[in-house]
């Protein structure tokens, strides 16, 4: 799933932590828990997940959570990435959210519970009782409000683990997936771990030399644990990714 010289991913995710008329979003704050992680500890992706959206499930925009996937040497760090975290909520969260934060490593026995927790959320409301069940003895705690990002926070890791489900919103180094240009060749991406697909009827292998237009949007998609791009034929050997939804986040 990760590239060898990856010695652990450890799993933050953020959830519920601002309201609907405050002008930025939760992406905003996981990005910015990029830059200030601790010394050997890097940003290895940042993943949105998109949960349930239903009339009895409150949720502030599109009822997604963010899950900061970092690059750490060992479990050690995982108590600093924990006050590191809660730290940063507080300093950043909206009051009227809820604020939920959830630190699990990949290895971490509940990661099982917590897949089948995430697909939970897309079918059905939960609890934060079934939340924190799911969650055993990882870290799991509210920030405030009525505490209700945790269930987004830990869904949010159990579907980034599961690997198919999620956007990525930023990859490897924070800001790249802001910074490539708008046209770039299949082999260029290709060369950054992310694989372009072709979602026609046909699925053919793309070659390296094809040219590739991200509309000046660049959001893989987290299938198979790997960044992979949909992509659509619009000449020969021309590609382009799908529109951008209005009003979808940054």
């Amino acid at each position: 799933m990760f590239p060898k010289e990856v010695p652990m991913i450890i799993y933050v995710a953020f959830d519920d932590t601002d309201t609907i008329d405050c002008g930025r979003g939760t992406g905003k704050l996981a990005r910015w828990y990029g830059g200030e992680l601790p010394d050997g500890c890097r940003l290895y992706a940042l993943i949105r997940q998109q949960l349930l959206v239903a009339d009895d499930i409150p949720y502030t925009s599109h009822n997604s959570s963010l899950v900061c996937m970092i690059e750490a040497p060992g479990r050690e760090v995982i108590p600093e990435l924990i006050r590191r975290g809660a730290a940063h909520i507080k300093k950043h969260f909206v009051v009227g959210s809820d604020p939920g934060l959830c630190v699990v490593a990949q290895d971490d026995p509940a990661i099982p519970a917590l897949k089948e927790f995430g697909k939970l959320c897309l079918v059905r409301k939960v609890t934060q009782t079934e939340a924190h069940a799911a969650v055993g003895t990882a870290h799991l705690s509210g920030h405030g409000g009525t505490n209700d990002g945790v269930i987004g926070a830990a869904a949010g890791v159990g579907l980034t683990a599961l690997g198919g489900s999620g956007r990525v919103n930023e990859w490897h180094e924070a800001g790249f997936t802001r910074t490539v240009p708008q046209e770039t060749t299949a082999g260029f991406l290709r060369e950054h771990r992310i694989e372009p697909l072709a979602i026609d009827k046909n699925a053919a292998w793309i070659p390296d030399t094809d040219l590739i237009d991200n509309r000046g949007w660049l959001r893989p998609n987290w299938l198979g644990g790997r960044a992979v791009l949909p992509v659509l034929a619009v000449a020969p050997n021309r590609w382009q990714t799908l529109p951008k939804k209005k009003g979808d986040e940054s």
